[in-house]
C-alpha cells in the first residue's frame, strides 16, 4: 500500500511503532461442529475465538490501544466451506494524531463455498490530526455470503472533541471467485469537514453496511422500514444479490442504535457479545 502524507504532517524523530498481525482459520470437524484450524498472533494484534456448535465468533483486538504514524495492523480470517462465522473487534479502533505519516491497516478475509461471514467491526474513531490508510478485502468462493460494516465517528462529542484536520483512505472490496462484486473507495480529507450537503452535511458519524448473498435485495423493504432512528439519516438500495445501506448521524451513539436495528433485520442470530448494549 502506498502511503499518502497530507501537507499538514511534519517530519518527526524516530519513535517506537506498533505492528500487529492476527490470522485465524476456522474449519468444520467431521461431526459438523466448528473448530479452530489455525491461530497466528504477532505483536499488538490478538484474536479471541468464541466457538459454539456450528457457529463461530472471532474477536480481534489491538493491544496498542490505537493507531498513529507508522503503525501497521493486520487482521485475517479464513472460513472453511459451509461454516457460519462472525468477526468483530473488541472495542472501537482509535486513529490518533499522526504527525509523521499515516497508520496502515489491512483486513483480509476469505469465505469458502456455502459459508457466510459477518464482518462487523466496531466503529473507528478519528481524532484531530488522524491519518489512516485502510484496505478491507473479503474474498467469497462460489455461493458464499457476507455482511460487511464500516462505521466512522469523527471525535467524541461527549468529550467536546472536534476535528480540524484529518486524512482517511478507506478502500473496501468484496470479490466473488476473484471478480469484484462491490468496490467502495472512500477518501476523507480536511476539506470534507465543512463541505456541506454534498459531503457530510455537518454529520459527525457515518457508516456503510453491505450484504452480499443470493437474494440479498429481498431484504430491501424490511431494511427501509427501520431507517428512522432519531439523529440519523440513511438510504438503502438493492440489486443482483447485493444490498447497500449508507448512514449519516449527528454522533456515534444514534449511529450505533441505527446499526443495531439494521443488524436485527439482516442477521439470523444474536449480536456479537461485545456489541451488546
Amino acid at each position: 500500500m502506498n502511503a499518502h502524507v497530507d501537507p499538514f504532517i511534519r517530519p518527526a524523530g524516530r519513535h517506537q511503532r506498533a505492528e500487529g498481525e492476527a490470522n485465524v482459520s476456522l474449519r468444520a470437524r467431521p461431526d459438523g461442529v466448528i473448530g479452530l484450524g489455525r491461530l497466528r498472533q504477532q505483536g499488538s494484534a490478538k484474536a479471541i475465538s468464541l466457538l459454539s456448535g456450528r457457529t463461530g465468533e472471532i474477536v480481534f483486538l489491538n493491544t496498542a490501544g490505537g493507531l498513529t504514524s507508522g503503525d501497521r495492523l493486520s487482521y485475517a480470517l479464513q472460513a472453511a466451506p459451509g461454516l457460519s462465522a462472525t468477526a468483530t473487534t473488541q472495542t472501537a479502533e482509535r486513529a490518533y494524531r499522526a504527525p509523521s505519516g499515516p497508520a496502515q491497516m489491512v483486513v483480509s478475509h476469505r469465505v469458502g463455498q456455502g459459508a457466510r461471514l459477518d464482518w462487523l467491526p466496531q466503529e473507528t474513531i478519528l481524532f484531530d490530526g488522524a491519518s489512516l490508510e485502510r484496505r478491507t478485502e473479503i474474498a467469497l468462493e462460489g455461493d458464499a455470503a457476507c455482511l460487511m460494516l464500516e462505521a466512522v465517528v469523527m471525535g467524541r462529542a461527549a468529550m467536546g472533541e472536534t476535528l480540524a484536520r484529518v486524512h482517511l483512505s478507506d478502500r473496501r472490496y468484496i470479490l466473488r471467485d476473484g471478480a469484484p462484486v462491490l468496490v467502495e473507495p472512500l477518501r476523507l480529507e480536511t476539506a470534507a469537514l465543512t463541505a456541506g450537503p454534498a459531503v457530510l452535511d455537518s454529520a459527525r458519524a457515518f457508516a456503510t453496511l453491505a450484504f452480499v448473498a443470493a437474494g440479498a435485495e429481498d431484504a430491501l423493504a424490511p431494511v427501509r422500514r427501520v431507517l428512522d432512528e432519531p439523529g440519523t439519516s440513511g438510504a438503502a438500495s438493492g440489486w443482483d444479490g447485493r444490498l447497500v445501506v449508507r448512514l449519516l448521524a449527528v454522533d456515534g451513539w444514534p449511529l450505533r442504535r441505527q446499526i443495531l436495528r439494521l443488524l436485527a433485520v439482516l442477521r439470523p442470530g444474536p449480536l456479537p457479545r461485545v456489541w451488546q448494549m
